[in-house]
């Protein structure tokens, strides 16, 4: 059998043109291993005792820390508090650590005896990262589990502990919320992601995010460079922040004050939980408290801008993780799990949110949850005046106040 001049172009042709989408889609398209180490691993080691020293995040930032081995990769957990005081789990958003509700925590423990828990979520911080599989509610929920049984303590039965989840977190916990029922007693959810509607962010954001046609390198490059700006996204919606911040009132979600239009693009509404390094407000703290417990972390917010921006150079799997994520993850269109929370006992469900958050508008924000959630008597509905998304970290003690009265503490 004899092959013509035009048959042996043609197949060669053909070969070529394989071999070369081949190489392109193994180039722009990369497959990930389907565990990322974190810094933990692969930077901490070849650091000195001062460099270490000099991290905004370190991995001795809270007591009681541990590695937790597990089938996804290795899982930062910190536990502590004493062993029989109210146990309360932490989740964090989307771009920044466990670090991020670190002044809550220490105010549980130092304030009311809590049992509390963080962890960061796969591919922040100081856990790995998760490469072959799509970072969903059913990662992060499995997450939360993984971590909850990793505990010497008991976290598991009938009201066993409380959850307070922000932003993403907040979509996780619902999800969460939703799998374990009975073992929540309460659920407070810190501007809850989940109920946006994707095409609030347009089409090309929605094109270039969600359709898969874009090659992941090109975005992974383009997403890296946007967070690295996070200032000029996070601190110029805030049209509404006065110059100091008041205590915060428990509206009607019939009424609450407008807030800011919402980002142009997924990536934006993320950096909103990045606070401002330099910021122009002030918390007002409560005169009967001594200063040491009014902030544990008066720098906070430059801890987590500076963090960020170190992940982006030193963690492989902060981008990919956050890109499933936009994809994946709970932060759209989470209306059915939002409907089971209806089933919860009444005010065992709280929802916190700012009056000039970002991405979520409280006015439509109600319009769209308190149906889901059993109506406005069914929940505990605040919103913190005057504050941006990343309210849980610039006015702490409004956020307490909050939670202790749903909780029926003084």
């Amino acid at each position: 059998m004899s092959f013509s001049g035009t048959t042996t172009g043609v197949l060669a042709t053909v070969a070529l043109t394989t071999a070369a989408l081949a190489i392109l889609k193994h180039t722009l398209w990369p497959r990930h291993p389907q565990i990322i180490p974190s810094p933990l691993h692969t930077v901490l080691p070849s650091l000195s005792e001062a460099s270490l020293s000099a991290l905004d995040y370190r991995p001795d930032a809270f007591p009681g820390a541990r590695d937790v081995s597990t089938p996804y990769g290795s899982i930062r957990v910190y536990e502590w508090g004493p062993e029989t005081g109210p146990k309360v789990l932490f989740i964090h958003g989307i771009s920044t650590t466990c670090m991020t509700l670190g002044k809550l925590a220490h105010a549980l423990v130092n304030e009311k005896g809590c049992r509390v828990m963080l962890f960061d979520l796969f591919g922040r911080g100081f856990s790995d990262g998760v490469g072959d599989l799509p970072h969903d509610a059913r990662l992060y929920t499995t997450q939360c589990l993984l971590a909850l049984s990793s505990s010497p303590l008991p976290w598991t039965g009938t009201s066993a502990l409380r959850v307070i989840g922000y932003s993403l977190g907040g979509g996780i916990a619902v999800h969460l919320a939703a799998t374990i029922p009975q073992t929540i007693s309460s659920l407070v959810l810190l501007a809850p992601s989940g109920l946006i509607e994707p095409h609030s962010f347009g089409a090309l954001s929605n094109f270039l995010f969600r359709t898969g046609i874009v090659p992941e390198r090109l975005l992974a490059f383009l997403t890296k460079r946007r967070l690295q700006r996070p200032i000029a996204a996070s601190s110029t919606a805030r049209r509404h922040r006065t110059t100091t911040t008041t205590t915060t009132t428990t509206t009607q979600p019939s009424s609450p004050s407008p807030s800011s239009s919402s980002p142009n693009n997924p990536i934006d509404a993320s950096l909103a939980e990045i606070p401002n390094p330099n910021p122009t407000t002030t918390t007002t703290s409560s005169p009967d408290k001594p200063p040491q417990d009014q902030d544990p972390d008066p720098d906070l917010s430059k801890k987590v801008y500076a963090q960020v921006r170190w992940s982006l150079q030193n963690n492989a799997a902060f981008i990919p993780t956050f890109m499933s994520t936009i994809r994946h993850g709970p932060l759209v269109n989470q209306h059915s799990a939002f409907s089971k929370l209806a089933a919860r006992p009444p005010k065992s469900t709280v929802v916190l949110l700012a009056e000039d958050d970002e991405i979520i508008d409280p006015v439509h924000y109600a319009a769209a949850a308190l149906p889901l959630l059993g109506g406005a008597g069914h929940v505990v509905w605040s919103i913190v005046p005057g504050a941006g998304h990343d309210f849980p970290m610039s006015c702490p003690g409004e956020v307490l106040g909050v939670v202790y009265g749903a909780w029926g503490w003084d």
